[in-house]
């Protein structure tokens, strides 16, 4: 069991954008202007190298400690917490294009009567307006940013963000098969 606290380098810039997502969870749902939180983890991708014995009622699944590695795959994943909505995109990379064609499914497909997202993240080096910029041309990018709100959790505090919890939870219950 994780123990989460501040931790003890925590300063000025710490307090600024944790008071800012805790300020932007505690706004009053509302549909037209959602409160989206993001993240992103690696997932490693492995096979089995012998075959399962089969199942039987009431005892355990049989494998064999042995896999194959497959590669890695990124999960980008989204989630809405006061509407109980989520979405995981699986790619085969998890960079900046990778992020910034996620962001536009988000604004496009996912949220297109929204004026506004307000959009709670990490701040890893792709999480940037820059990413658009690199990925779209410059007047794609910028209709893509007018419609975005970012609230960054601190350094050392992205377990401010409901969506790396969302990950844990889906890791655990769904794809740790072997652990």
């Amino acid at each position: 069991m994780k123990t989460w606290c501040i931790p003890p380098q925590a300063d000025a810039d710490f307090a600024f954008h944790m008071e800012d997502v805790l300020a932007t969870y505690q706004l009053p749902y509302d549909p037209a202007i959602p409160v989206i939180c993001m993240d992103e983890a690696s997932k490693q991708l492995i096979g089995e190298v012998a075959t399962p014995l089969p199942t039987r009622p009431g005892q355990p699944k049989c494998v064999d400690y042995q896999y194959e590695r497959l590669g890695v795959c990124s999960e980008f994943i989204f989630c809405e917490p006061l509407a109980g909505w989520r979405h995981v995109k699986v790619t085969d990379r998890r960079t900046k294009k990778d992020w910034a064609q996620c962001i536009r499914e988000l604004v496009d497909v996912h949220y297109p009567h929204a004026p506004k997202i307000r959009l709670v993240l990490d701040n890893l080096n792709t999480h940037t307006g820059a990413s658009l910029y690199e990925a779209f041309p410059p007047e794609e990018a910028r209709r893509i940013l007018e419609r975005l709100e970012f609230h960054y959790t601190p350094k050392h505090a992205s377990w401010l963000n409901m969506a790396e919890i969302e990950i844990g939870i889906m890791n655990r219950q769904c794809l740790d098969e072997w652990h």
